[in-house]
């Protein structure tokens, strides 16, 4: 490995030619960043992905597979190498909250059809395998095809298919297709509580389960779950009532937050939500996600579970955005920054500024997030985290850029150096900076001579064979 701190940035480099990069690729000793930089990369000139696919080591190519930048069609030319890399394409990328790009068809073709067993199983359960790939499969010999189809498939399955699965001969694929219309069916409820008496699945069932009376009192009469008991619509409203006053607060707050109740019902049951209190977005809110009215009628409540469940949902009325956009909940308000499209920017800037939550770095990544106007807003802002905001200005000029890069926080100064209006000399310098080189390294306006010179001062070999795309 070279001991330059700037080499790897290089790597990360828009910019870099194929002979850069592959000479990054020969210092790959089994135990540095280089590799993983050169496979997240957005794209790679073909003799790269080509060294990459033919790697010696199998760590290489097994970061091609996990890449979530790199395209399918790469990852599923893997399949042509080693048999050992077969089980990492079927795994493939596992980005958080991020759909995964799906293989192309023959690859899944080639995957299912594997001679061995984790290979097939880890395709079929994959993040990124599509739909219409699983729904052959619900008709397929194997259960654990079935189970999956069952799964992640269900709502394009026809109702002859539908029905065999809920009568198929293997327990666990019975068990699955009874999940997917237990919200209709009072019968699949009632065996499903039986399956699961000692299973913490049961919190699901009894939540989201269509309740017939004699079950909805015989549970109550058992008196567990009763937090989400209180959750399910299909509780017959008397009986939930009964809870309002249980000694439990999640129970009390659940009842709370039924749809049937008005605003003066809610009121009247003795129940918190602290600042703090992580909660799951309500089912009936969620499930009525694009209608405006039931939404408005939540974002309008002064119930903190009802408003945040709102935020979350896409179909929120541009009216309730400003509402919420405003509310004294934070929570109400990082959730509908963080998931609605049409949060205002000057949300995401506060939030951001406040810095009171790990996820508010995320939010400059939102699509909404300001731009125009920061450098004069920010670039003398007492702090750093406001200051580095200057740089995302389309109208930031070199000369504030430069002086950004001397910023007296290692923070700001690491944003300017791969800022593409510093000027050359000044990102030439910074690569020799311990603290910002690697940052400086991956600007786009480094020249390529200066890339190549970098590699030589730092006694990377010089491939006079590879290609210089």
């Amino acid at each position: 490995m070279a001991a330059h701190h700037a080499v790897d940035g290089l790597a990360s480099n828009p910019a870099a030619p194929a002979d850069v990069l592959l000479r990054l690729l020969a210092l790959y000793d089994g135990d540095n960043w280089i590799a993983r930089r050169l496979t997240s990369r957005p794209s790679l000139p073909d003799s790269v992905a080509e060294a990459l696919l033919h790697h010696p080591e199998r760590r290489v190519r097994l970061l091609l597979a996990e890449s979530a930048t790199a395209s399918p069609e790469l990852r599923a030319r893997l399949l042509d190498g080693p048999a050992s890399d077969a089980i990492a394409v079927a795994i493939g990328p596992t980005p958080y909250g991020t759909p995964v790009p799906p293989l192309p068809d023959e690859a899944y073709e080639r995957l299912l059809h594997h001679e061995r067993d984790v290979v097939r199983y880890e395709a079929v359960n994959s993040a990124g395998v599509p739909t219409h790939v699983l729904v052959p499969l619900a008709v397929h010999e194997d259960p654990h095809f079935r189970l999956a189809a069952c799964r992640r498939a269900w709502d394009a399955l026809s109702d002859d298919v539908r029905a065999a699965l809920l009568d198929d001969g293997d327990p666990a694929v019975r068990t699955a297709a009874s999940l997917q219309v237990m919200h209709e069916d009072e019968e699949r409820t009632a065996e499903l509580v039986g399956t699961f008496a000692d299973d913490w699945r049961l919190g699901d069932v009894l939540e989201r389960g269509r309740l017939g009376r004699a079950l909805a009192e015989r549970l109550l009469a058992e008196g567990a779950w009763l937090d989400r008991l209180a959750r399910n619509p299909t509780l017959p409203p008397d009986l939930a009532a009964g809870l309002a006053g249980h000694e439990d607060p999640a129970v009390r707050l659940a009842v709370s937050a039924r749809p049937e109740l008005s605003e003066e019902e809610r009121a009247s049951i003795d129940w918190k939500v602290d600042s703090e209190d992580r909660l799951d977005t309500l089912r009936w809110v969620w499930d009525a996600r694009e209608d405006p009215e039931v939404l408005r009628r939540c974002a309008g409540s002064a119930h903190t579970w009802l408003r945040r469940s709102a935020a979350v949902c896409p179909g929120l009325p541009e009216d309730c955005v400003e509402r919420l956009a405003g509310d004294a909940d934070f929570a109400v308000r990082l959730l509908l920054a963080e998931r609605h499209p049409l949060a205002p920017p000057e949300l995401l800037l506060a939030l951001y500024l406040d810095g009171a939550h790990r996820a508010a770095g995320s939010l400059t990544s939102r699509p909404g997030f300001p731009a125009a106007g920061l450098a004069a807003r920010f670039a003398d802002a007492p702090d750093p985290r406001a200051r580095a905001l200057a740089l995302r200005d389309p109208a930031a000029t070199p000369e504030l850029v430069e002086r950004l890069s001397r910023d007296r926080a290692e923070w700001v100064r690491y944003a300017a150096a791969c800022d593409a209006r510093l000027p050359v000399a000044r990102i030439v310098e910074l690569l020799e900076d311990p603290s910002v080189g690697s940052s400086a390294a991956c600007n786009r306006a480094l020249p390529v001579s200066e890339m190549r010179a970098l590699l030589d001062r730092a006694g990377v070999p010089d491939l006079k064979d590879g290609p210089a795309e």
